[in-house]
């Protein structure tokens, strides 16, 4: 619980900061916009005394935003999708990064930059991982995670809003085949599903740092009410983007996870690198 309430006084003081932004005019009907980046690494050593492997590596990714707005509604829906491979010679092919997820989020006004909402999370993984000795302990829709649930949504624009949902249901998916002999992902052995009730919070922040820089913030929070309440599970994104030109930049992009149902302790992801983009 501290470490939910830590999170929120932090975005709190973001909020409190945003509050100086002016103020943007929603316009009604579809907006879309996204990036696709692909970030390409590689290393090469000939008679270097000092040691090194020749490796090559690449990661494509998807951000893409569409949303709505139409009188007092307000439906944001959010994709991204990334995935990393590398090679190391003399080694097999690794997957480095491997990343599918969709947040859509619903809202109906209810007075100021507050909404009546309803939201929907979905995550999963697109190809297999195994382990050195071969086991196969995860591919695409196994493990699959759902969340959704109603709320109040505080929203100051497209780049500023924070979803308050303090009833929300969480469902974990597995293939049978990997809780045949034990739990996986927090779904007992034996079983495919595990359902969770608690209480989650999301929040967006995405700014400009200075000119071609951006940062985008996100954040999600989620406390199950039926199972250790006190345990918050964390995925929290950066993703940072500095442009050179209209089609090169340096991105970096760090994610970290805490989910005691997968695994005990914070999970950690960065890739960063020069990367050709393509906005549309």
């Amino acid at each position: 619980m501290k470490k939910l309430l830590a999170i929120a006084v932090l975005f709190g003081a973001l909020t409190a900061n945003a509050q100086e932004e002016k103020k943007e005019e929603p316009k009604e009907g579809w907006k879309r916009n996204g990036n696709i980046s692909f970030l390409f690494n590689q290393s090469a050593f000939n008679n270097w005394l000092a040691g090194g492997t020749n490796n090559i590596s690449g990661t494509i990714g998807l951000n893409y935003d569409f949303n709505y707005t139409k009188g007092d509604w307000t439906w944001d829906n959010k994709l991204i999708a990334s995935y990393g491979l590398t090679k190391l010679k003399g080694e097999e092919m690794k997957k480095t990064d491997d990343r599918l997820e969709l947040n859509s989020l619903a809202g109906k006004k209810a007075g100021g930059n507050w909404y009546y909402s309803a939201f929907l999370n979905f995550k999963t993984q697109m190809s297999s991982t195994y382990t050195e000795d071969g086991i196969q302990t995860s591919h695409f829709f196994s493990p699959a995670y759902f969340q959704f649930g109603p709320g109040m949504l505080w929203k100051k624009h497209d780049n500023l809003k924070v979803n308050i949902a303090p009833a929300t249901s969480k469902v974990i998916l597995v293939h049978g085949h990997l809780t045949e002999t034990g739990e996986a992902f927090g779904v007992a052995q034996g079983e495919t599903t595990r359902y969770e009730l608690g209480a989650a919070l999301n929040a967006y922040y995405k700014l400009d740092v200075m000119k071609n820089v951006s940062v985008e913030n996100i954040l999600n929070l989620y406390s199950n009410y039926l199972e250790e309440f006190q345990n918050v599970d964390i995925d929290y994104t950066v993703n940072v983007v500095m442009k050179v030109n209209k089609y090169l930049s340096a991105n970096l992009s760090m994610q970290t996870i805490y989910d005691d149902n997968a695994f005990e302790g914070f999970q950690t992801r960065e890739v960063f690198g020069l990367g050709i983009n393509y906005g549309f």
